[in-house]
């Protein structure tokens, strides 16, 4: 049983994220908890940005520096995975066309005008908050960490979400990634797990964060209403792609909520 935990802990890792595990692979038994361990790989991006945060700020680095970084740090860890969905549903919800159409449209690996400037305004916007949360003087001032440690929070929080919605909400079809991870798990000890995950995020982040903690975890529970509405009503569940629109979009509020908040010493 010890060695099936572990299996599902590096398969989470080695599909979720960038991070060097070994390789294992698939079956039953692993991808029956693989979910359980998907918040993990937030905590591991969550501790990585706030160890850079504090490491190069104390070392007298700039304010573009520590916002560069940062913004890069979730996609060096992640691969790039989360993104990827987040442009092909861009694409996807812009070409105003039918279920099926779009649905064919995120399937198509090629990338259009839409997932290109919807790239462009994301990573404007993330900078630009990340540039508050990340101000060496706010961070080396007390309390100057509170952004930072509500980001971290979030990055477990979402993924706790998302995993729970492939639980919960319908599929948009039967097979790929979303699919065989919904299938393939427990559901009850699996979702149990998560709704955990959730609390001691959403504990995390209030103790922590302050009022940039709760307004960010209010903000993903929004996030999370909107991501079923738009599933159902757009595509007729969810998919993989679907599941990183979730955790982009979640994670874009949450590093706004959190630079508003610094700017009013909130």
């Amino acid at each position: 049983m010890n060695m099936d935990f572990l299996g599902s802990l590096l398969l989470a890792f080695s599909m979720y994220s960038a991070l060097p595990v070994p390789n294992v692979s698939w079956n039953d038994r692993r991808m029956r908890y693989a979910m359980c361990f998907f918040p993990l790989v937030g905590v591991a991006e969550g501790a990585l940005l706030v160890l850079f945060l504090r490491l190069f700020a104390g070392a007298g680095a700039g304010r573009l520096f520590l916002t560069l970084g940062g913004t890069a740090l979730p996609f060096l860890v992640t691969g790039g995975i989360h993104m990827d969905g987040y442009l092909d549903v861009a694409d996807a919800r812009h070409s105003f066309g039918s279920r099926e159409e779009k649905l064919r449209i995120m399937k198509d690996p090629h990338l259009g005008a839409f997932a290109v400037i919807g790239a462009a305004v994301y990573l404007l916007l993330y900078a630009a908050g990340l540039s508050e949360i990340a101000d060496p003087e706010r961070l080396l001032a007390e309390g100057g960490f509170r952004g930072a440690y509500a980001m971290a929070g979030l990055f477990a929080a979402e993924r706790a979400l998302s995993g729970l919605s492939l639980m919960i909400f319908p599929m948009a079809k039967k097979d790929g990634l979303a699919a065989a991870f919904s299938s393939g798990a427990d559901r009850g000890k699996t979702g149990l797990v998560l709704v955990l995950w959730l609390a001691l995020s959403g504990m995390w982040m209030a103790g922590m964060g302050g009022m940039s903690g709760v307004l960010s975890f209010l903000a993903a529970a929004g996030s999370f209403l909107l991501y079923r509405r738009t599933a159902v009503r757009d595509f007729g569940g969810i998919t993989g792609d679907l599941a990183g629109w979730f955790l982009e979009r979640t994670e874009l509020s949450g590093v706004l909520l959190c630079a508003v908040c610094a700017i009013f010493g909130l």
